[in-house]
């Protein structure tokens, strides 16, 4: 006769959810090291929300589920909140060629931590994100695509082009509160606005009219774009661009374009995004006004002394008012 006592199972002393964790790997008691959330917060680009955290051990990192909504995808069914669904994506054949062995390791295994509600979370490095919209625009590139995968390649150029300004770990540090080192929300604010993350196309930008009346305060013979003199471009970086934002657009234009060697790559204006050169047009107008109400180069210098450094910001977004 069977021992009873052998064949009873004991009851499980314990809730669904720890069982849960269980048995997906989860150490819901803690007896193993499971780094935790110093910081915590949002990341909005555009219309994206990204829950994001700072751990304990430094790594930055994005919540499981909010790298899935980013990027436009439908949660999975599982438990970890859209995990599968991303595992999937990344290795199914359509993107194989794009993906590294790495990037499909870090999918597949994403990183355990804990909030500041002692809850067990889900997510990845935050330059994962970056790895994987680099991936579907390649795969996109080639038409790999499929028609229904799309509006995530849409997604993702528009998280690659924000992520471009700054980079993602500052971006996350500032969303986080873990930057402490300037304004909160100030770099991505400004350089999302201004910056393109890659060349644009030559557009016109500064009027022949605006050269015209250089020529009449200097006094010069009229010049065309092969025989002006340098202390034209000196006039431009002083009066346009260095009013703007209170020189930060152009000292960043400075890094963008400039070499070690000291030569430009590009024209200053072949960076900006479209808002970026209204911006400048706006501003290339404002100079043009005040040189035809002046006779000479030294009367519009007595005319600039009088007037109040230009700032956009105020009228873009509200948020700019507690920054400069």
């Amino acid at each position: 006769m069977a021992d009873k006592k052998k064949d009873t199972i004991e009851p499980i002393n314990a809730t669904l959810d720890d069982v849960a964790d269980s048995l997906m790997g989860v150490d819901p008691k803690g007896t193993l090291e499971i780094p935790k959330a110093r910081y915590g917060g949002i990341l909005a680009i555009g219309e994206v929300q990204i829950p994001c955290y700072v751990l304990d051990d430094g790594t930055r990192v994005i919540h499981q589920r909010g790298m899935v909504k980013s990027l436009g995808m439908a949660r999975g069914g599982s438990s970890r909140g859209g995990g599968d669904r991303l595992a999937y994506f990344v290795a199914q054949k359509t993107l194989s060629p794009f993906v590294s062995n790495e990037l499909l390791k870090v999918t597949k295994e994403p990183l355990v931590f804990r909030t500041d509600r002692s809850s067990t979370a889900y997510g990845y490095d935050a330059t994962v994100l970056a790895d994987i919209c680099d991936a579907i625009l390649a795969a996109r590139a080639k038409g790999a695509l499929s028609k229904q995968q799309q509006h995530i390649a849409d997604k993702a150029e528009i998280l690659v082009r924000a992520f471009a300004r700054v980079g993602i770990v500052a971006l996350v540090d500032e969303a986080t509160g873990f930057q402490t080192d300037r304004g909160h929300d100030a770099l991505r604010l400004l350089l999302e606005r201004y910056i393109a993350d890659g060349l644009q196309k030559w557009i016109h930008t500064f009027p022949d009219s605006f050269f015209a009346e250089l020529d009449r305060l200097y006094d010069n013979a009229p010049t065309n774009a092969r025989s002006r003199p340098q202390y034209y471009g000196k006039f431009i970086n002083k009066y346009v661009y260095d009013p703007i934002e209170h020189g930060y657009v152009k000292a960043e234009l400075d890094r963008l374009n400039i070499t070690d060697e000291g030569k430009r790559r590009a024209r200053f204006h072949q960076w900006l995004t479209t808002e970026g050169r209204t911006i400048l047009t706006r501003q290339i107008g404002k100079v043009e006004g005040m040189m035809e109400m002046c006779n000479d180069i030294d009367q519009f210098k007595e005319m600039v002394k009088r007037r109040k450094a230009v700032t956009v910001a105020p009228y873009l977004f509200d948020d700019m008012n507690r920054i400069i």
